[in-house]
Parts: C-alpha cells; sequence; structure tokens
C-alpha cells in the first residue's frame, strides 16, 4: 500500500494569498497517481484551500496527517504547499485559519507522526517558506532527528523563502519535472535522492536552495517510468564486458551502411550489425566509449575497440549481481 496526503493552500484569512499552491498539489497528484506505463502508483488524498467554502483549517490538516502516519502503509508520503513560518520554537505550516505563525501545525508534530508511523518509509515534501528547519528539534541545532526509513525533502532552507514563477512554485515545478521522468535511472526508477539531485542541479547556489535529509537503508522508488533502455538489452552488458576493464574488439562487419567502406573491407555482417546496434545504444546513454577513434562507427571502419564507461561499470556490476 501506497498512500499520500497531499496539501495545496492558497486562501488564507488572516494573511496574504497565494496563487500556486493549489495548482501544484493538483499537478503533484496526478503525477503520483500513476506510474509512467499507467499502472497505479499512490492512493492520493488531495486537501486544497481556495476560498472561504474551500477551506484546510489546522484542526483538519493534523487529523488527516495523523491518519496518513498511522497506516502501515509501503510509503506513506505527505505534500505540503503553502504558507510557512518559523520563529524561535521551531516551524510552522500554516493553514486557511492560523491567525498568526505559531497556530500552525507543527514541523516538529508533523516529523514526531512521522518518526512513530508504522509504514515502511515515511516521506515529507514541503514546498513552503524556511521548511528546511523541518527534522531539527528546536534544541537541537544542526542535529536532524529522523527514524528508520524517515526522508525530508523541502523547497529552502530555514532561513529562505520558497519562490513562485508563471504560477507555480520553482521547487514544485522541478519536483514534477522529476518524477515525470527527469530523474529516473536506467531501470526507470525515480528515487527521492535522484528526486534531489535534479531539483538541486537545477537551482543556482544564488536561488533558494533544496534541502535533503534521510535515515534509510535503501532508498525506495517513488515512481516507475519505462526506462531509456530495455532491461534485456541492458543485461546484455555482461556479455560484452565480462569483466571490470574489458574492452569489445569491433571491425567493419559490425557497421551496417555501405558508405565509407573501402573496397577490402568485410561486409556487415546481420548478427554483428544487431550487437552493434545495442552497444550505440550503451553509447548514447554514456555507458560506453569507443577507444583512440571519435566515434562508434570510426571504431567499428578502423578495427578499434570500445570500453565502458565509470557509469557503464556501475550497471555491468549490477547486472553480473543479479541487481538489475
Amino acid at each position: 500500500m501506497r498512500i499520500a496526503l497531499i496539501v495545496g493552500i492558497d486562501y488564507y484569512e488572516h494573511g496574504g494569498a497565494l496563487y500556486g499552491c493549489v495548482d501544484d498539489a493538483h499537478v503533484v497528484k496526478a503525477v503520483l497517481d500513476r506510474h509512467g506505463d499507467g499502472a497505479v502508483n499512490f492512493d492520493c488524498k488531495l486537501l486544497t484551500g481556495t476560498g472561504p467554502n474551500d477551506r484546510v483549517n489546522r484542526n483538519a490538516l493534523k487529523d488527516h496527517v495523523e491518519e496518513l502516519f498511522k497506516a502501515p502503509a509501503e510509503i506513506a508520503l505527505f505534500y505540503f504547499a503553502g504558507h510557512g513560518h518559523i520563529e524561535a520554537t521551531g516551524g510552522y505550516l500554516l493553514a486557511t485559519d492560523s491567525q498568526r505563525g505559531d497556530e500552525g501545525l507543527s514541523l516538529s508534530e508533523v516529523l514526531t507522526l512521522a518518526n512513530a508511523s508504522p509504514a515502511r518509509n515515511k516521506v515529507v515534501v514541503l514546498d513552503s517558506c524556511h521548511s528546511g528547519i523541518a527534522g531539527n528539534p528546536p534544541s537541537s541545532g544542526n542535529l536532524a532527528a529522523l527514524s528508520e526509513g524517515m526522508t525530508v525533502l523541502t523547497a529552502s532552507t530555514a532561513d529562505q523563502y520558497a519562490t513562485e514563477e508563471h504560477g507555480n512554485g520553482i521547487f514544485t515545478t522541478l519536483l514534477v519535472d522529476a518524477l515525470q521522468g527527469g530523474a529516473a535511472n536506467l531501470t526507470g526508477d525515480i528515487t527521492p535522492g535522484s528526486v534531489y539531485a535534479h531539483v538541486d542541479q537545477s537551482l543556482g547556489a544564488w536561488e533558494q536552495r533544496p534541502v535533503f535529509k534521510t535515515n534509510v537503508r535503501q532508498f525506495v522508488s517513488l515512481r516507475k517510468v519505462p526506462p531509456p533502455i530495455e532491461l534485456d538489452a541492458l543485461r546484455q552488458i555482461i556479455e560484452f564486458f565480462p569483466g571490470p576493464g574489458a574492452e569489445f574488439q569491433l571491425d567493419p562487419t559490425f557497421e551496417p551502411e555501405s558508405k565509407g567502406r573501402d573496397s577490402d573491407m568485410p561486409p556487415p555482417d546481420p548478427e554483428n550489425t544487431q550487437r552493434f546496434a545495442v552497444l550505440q545504444r550503451y553509447n548514447r546513454l554514456n555507458l560506453v566509449v569507443p577507444v583512440g577513434a571519435p566515434h562508434m562507427w570510426h571504431a567499428a571502419m578502423e578495427s578499434k575497440t570500445c570500453k565502458l564507461t565509470v557509469l557503464g561499470e556501475h550497471y555491468r556490476r549490477l547486472v553480473e549481481r543479479q541487481r538489475i
């Protein structure tokens, strides 16, 4: 069971309105609902605050967070987009009816509920100002209090604001890009760590900085998309490169094109051209590079070799250990 509570609040009775949080919540729900192939992923519950008749009051917000983290799920994910507040006692997520900052839902309380959850993996994603304080008890300085299986990903540090651009939160736009496949590995899996790496690389040093805190033994896949190469083709990597540092010998029989072929060169061999097509796909995915030649075509026509990149060697080991 994979469950997600997704909250977006634009309307605040006692504070400034926001304009992209509800839209962000809808987009996050849409991408988490299903995997890339259409299979069911998270069972999502959506709470939105759009106006006086569509509210997310503090009591309701707390009740739903408690319900989320009581479930013995494989993954319990909490996403919040809205106003955040920080003061000496810690950080808060503000609800529609919050009259002052400390009347929001305490981040310490959210983390306490998540830490005690029977869910195997707990993921908290916050697109709100000052959200980077999540996981830091007020008296602990920089010591993050996260139980095993807990991951926190926030839009900004404790002293930064989370900004919007073109009607959407910058952080959530990058989050959705990552979940749609921008952060997928070669098996099509998207993990909290790869999501953070995608967001982190997309924001400059002078922009809001995302925060990532985790205490896990193994990253869980948040979403799966079609991989850029079929797994059967990826598993062939140990046939081409049976050991570390191995090189694969090429010759003109691997190249299917007749153009550029000297008269004394042997013709294309159908079996070798099929194998070369796989190697070229490896090359496009930065798994393989030609040795002593600018392109794979030159390596074949000049009877040179190709070898694994560092990334290629990583996937060779995974296949060898039957991890793929």
